[in-house]
């Protein structure tokens, strides 16, 4: 990783432009979480925890779909780069079809865990608020996964800012809707928890709508969706789009899974720890997304270098997106280390709330370079159409590392909240490095 700025400014400035429309949409999510959870704080701090647990366990469904869909960006980037656009168009279809499969799978493990959900050991005055919310989110989870389709297409083709803009209008029309139906405005019923499930779930079909009318009513796209109708799903492309999915959604679901069932570990804490999580997995999504637009926007750019035989390039690529995620994490922790003692009031006026969050507050700060490196250089391997070892690494990092050290920091130690916390700079260090090093050696073998 010898530094040469001529070396990688070409990289910095394509980077930019294909992620920056990544970014910017990510941040419209990010904004949308933070007004989620100040509303819903602001209604009443059970709602709040009550959020925190449904939301961690549809965040590691949802990220699951995400990290499917990403197989739908390399496939779509060669046939671009060819100028086979009736074929994109037949991917496409494909991709759906996929989607819909696994929304179906998802579906269903969501049901059973919804049937089950008085054992995972919450607080039993939550379950009132948690389980209506529950089933609202379970009915948004197909618009999510064809929502995914299209997107991943659109940025397979290089055009980012569609998604963008999309996802802003959602988020938009999202916070509206919260205000609306949390507080009862208009002369609506004020639901609450519940209101905010039902904003998010519209908002998910307009999204969805959204993309699926400029796919195939604009002229732009003609192409695509004359490829589409014309096209049929076939197995060729079912395979592969499944072949390349799963390993890149279980990598990516590990990882969020970490999170996600160290949420259980802090009900068992009790209510005010799962608000204060709950405030902090809010903030994490800051360093997470941004980091996810400029390692989205090396795959692309990495699977289009490789397409031109172009190995050293790509490599270049990767390491410039790098250098980019270091200096964001700068710019992240620096304005939240100054303000951890007060971000906490955005979301809540509880005071023990507040002083967990400024606390835990610091193993965040210590695990984002791990974060963006792991974020970076599993994208490079996606690009790169090497996934096989995306599974066996993050199950080390998540399963072995990161989650043991959390109940033994958190529950064991009686660190708590923090102790929790603490594991995670473990785990996303170790995937980050190990990820480097798989890179490095399938540049190695590519070029040789």
């Amino acid at each position: 990783m010898k530094y040469s700025f001529s070396a990688y400014l070409p990289h910095y400035g394509v980077l930019t432009r294909l992620g920056a429309p990544i970014v910017a949409g990510q941040l419209g999510t990010i904004v949308l979480s933070f007004a989620d959870t100040l509303m819903i704080g602001r209604h009443s701090t059970p709602e709040l925890a009550a959020a925190a647990f449904v939301n961690n366990m549809f965040n590691l469904v949802i990220i699951f779909a995400l990290g499917f869909s990403y197989a739908v960006t390399p496939t779509v980037g060669t046939l671009y780069g060819a100028g086979r656009k009736e074929r994109v168009g037949e991917v496409v279809k494909n991709a759906l079809a996929c989607g819909t499969m696994l929304a179906l799978l998802l579906m269903a493990g969501m049901a059973a865990l919804w049937l089950n959900v008085e054992r995972l050991g919450q607080p039993a005055e939550l379950m009132p608020l948690i389980k209506p919310y529950f089933l609202v989110l379970l009915a948004s989870l197909p618009f999510v996964c064809w929502f995914n389709a299209f997107k991943q297409f659109a940025d397979g083709i290089t055009d980012t800012s569609l998604a963008m803009w999309v996802i802003i209008a959602g988020n938009v029309l999202n916070i509206f809707g919260n205000w609306t139906l949390i507080y009862g405005r208009f002369g609506l019923p004020e639901l609450g928890l519940l209101g905010a499930g039902v904003s998010t779930l519209l908002s998910r079909v307009l999204m969805m709508a959204a993309m699926a009318a400029v796919f195939f009513l604009t002229k732009r796209y003609r192409p695509y969706a004359e490829g589409f109708r014309k096209g049929r799903v076939n197995r060729a492309d079912f395979r592969r789009l499944n072949a390349l999915g799963w390993p890149l959604a279980l990598q990516m679901g590990m990882e969020t899974a970490a999170f996600s069932l160290s949420s259980v570990m802090v009900g068992w804490i009790g209510t005010t720890a799962l608000a204060a999580h709950q405030v902090m997995l809010t903030i994490c999504q800051l360093g997470f997304m941004v980091y996810y637009g400029i390692g989205a926007a090396a795959a692309v750019r990495v699977s289009l270098l490789v397409g031109q035989r172009d190995v050293r390039r790509a490599a270049a690529c990767a390491y410039a997106a790098m250098h980019m995620v270091l200096l964001l994490a700068v710019a992240v922790c620096v304005p939240l280390f100054l303000v951890r003692h007060d971000i906490g009031l955005l979301f809540t006026s509880n005071a023990e709330v507040c002083g967990m969050v400024a606390v835990t507050m610091i193993p965040f700060m210590l695990y984002q370079a791990g974060d963006g490196m792991q974020i970076i250089f599993s994208n490079g391997l996606r690009g790169l159409s090497n996934v096989r070892p995306l599974v066996p690494v993050a199950f080390t990092s998540y399963f072995m590392v990161s989650l043991p050290l959390s109940y033994f920091f958190g529950i064991v130690e009686g660190m708590g909240l923090v102790g929790i916390w603490m594991a995670f700079p473990f785990g996303l260090t170790a995937s980050g490095v190990l990820y480097l090093l798989f890179f490095r050696r399938t540049v190695r073998r590519m070029s040789a």
